[in-house]
Parts: structure tokens; C-alpha cells; sequence
């Protein structure tokens, strides 16, 4: 094995450790306590060395959000293949989505408030973002003409909802009836 080889996967690996730490830092006080000087601390790394993998608190943000679109995506697949049944199928992503943004509350927010850069349908949009919007799509259109209408306006409810969940604006015990709505709104549609 080469130096090259060997270096490259140190540089992962010091990646990996940064995102690891800022989510960790993230999930127990919030992400204003994610900054460079923590992170570098909580790493055992110098300030320098995550400017070398980062160029700033944002960028690390954005690494860390495209790690949880990955994990969506996945999460998503899992549970449109739950069922062949095209109802079930899309109650199960809908649960997945809400329980995702619910189980990860700093995630989500990097996901989707906090500045990223990142962008959807552009020709520059990162595959991991690309696997969730398919994920969705699966299930809400499977043999519609306007695909990506849909699974937009499906992508803009459950996003709402978990919004509106997260921040106590409605009731969570009805989170299974509002799902049930949702799904009877694109099954009849």
C-alpha cells in the first residue's frame, strides 16, 4: 500500500471523526455550540488541521447533511419496500420521514434550515439527495406524468409536519390520522 493510499484514508478518517463530533455536539447542545475551536478540542486536532478538511463551520455542516440525506434515503428505501401495497407503502415512508426527523433533531435541522449550499434538482445535486427525492418518488408516483410535482408537494407536507411536530404546534397524537390524510390525498388523486 502507498503513502498516497494511506494518507487519503487517514484524510477520511479525520473527516469522519469531525462530522462525528459536530453531530454529536449538535444532538446535545444545539448547533451554536458547533464551532471550529470545539470541534478541535473535542477531536484532539489543531484549528488548522479542520480548516485543511473545512473551510469553515458551514462546510462542515453541509458534510454532516449530506451523511443524513444518505441515511433518509436509506431509511426511506427501507420502508417503501415494507409493503407492495402502494397505501401501506407510502404510510410507511411517511411514518419513516417523520420518525427521522424526530429521532434527529440536529440532523434535520442541518438538513434542512441551517445554510448548506446544497441544492435540489440542479445538475450539481449530490446523489445522496438525489436517492431520498427518488425514495419518495417511488411511492407517491410510480405511474404518474407529473412526478416531480408530486413528489414535491408530498416532500412539503411531511416536512410541515415534522416542522410543526418538532416545534410543538400541533398535537402528536394525531400524527397517525394526518398521515392517513395524506396518503388518502395521493391515493385519490
Amino acid at each position: 500500500m502507498g503513502s498516497a493510499e494511506r494518507k487519503g484514508r487517514e484524510r477520511a478518517e479525520r473527516e469522519r471523526r469531525i462530522t462525528a463530533a459536530a453531530r454529536a455536539i449538535a444532538e446535545r447542545e444545539g448547533w451554536s455550540a458547533v464551532t471550529i475551536r470545539r470541534l478541535a478540542d473535542e477531536i484532539e486536532y489543531s484549528q488548522p488541521v479542520l480548516y485543511s478538511h473545512f473551510e469553515n463551520r458551514d462546510a462542515i455542516v453541509t458534510a454532516v447533511a449530506i451523511e443524513g440525506f444518505g441515511e433518509l434515503a436509506k431509511a426511506l428505501h427501507k420502508a417503501a419496500h415494507r409493503s407492495a401495497d402502494r397505501r401501506k407503502a407510502i404510510e410507511s415512508v411517511a411514518t419513516s420521514y417523520l420518525a427521522f426527523a424526530r429521532q434527529h433533531p440536529a440532523l434535520y435541522q442541518a438538513m434542512f434550515t441551517l445554510p448548506t449550499g446544497l441544492h435540489f434538482a440542479e445538475a450539481d445535486t449530490k446523489p445522496e439527495l438525489k436517492e431520498g427525492f427518488a425514495a419518495l418518488a417511488a411511492v407517491v408516483s410510480p405511474s404518474r406524468s407529473d412526478v416531480e410535482a408530486a413528489t414535491e408537494t408530498f416532500w412539503a407536507a411531511l416536512h410541515g409536519l415534522a416542522e410543526l411536530e418538532r416545534s410543538g404546534r400541533i398535537r402528536r397524537s394525531a400524527r397517525d390520522e394526518r398521515i392517513a390524510l395524506l396518503v388518502r390525498g395521493f391515493l385519490d388523486s
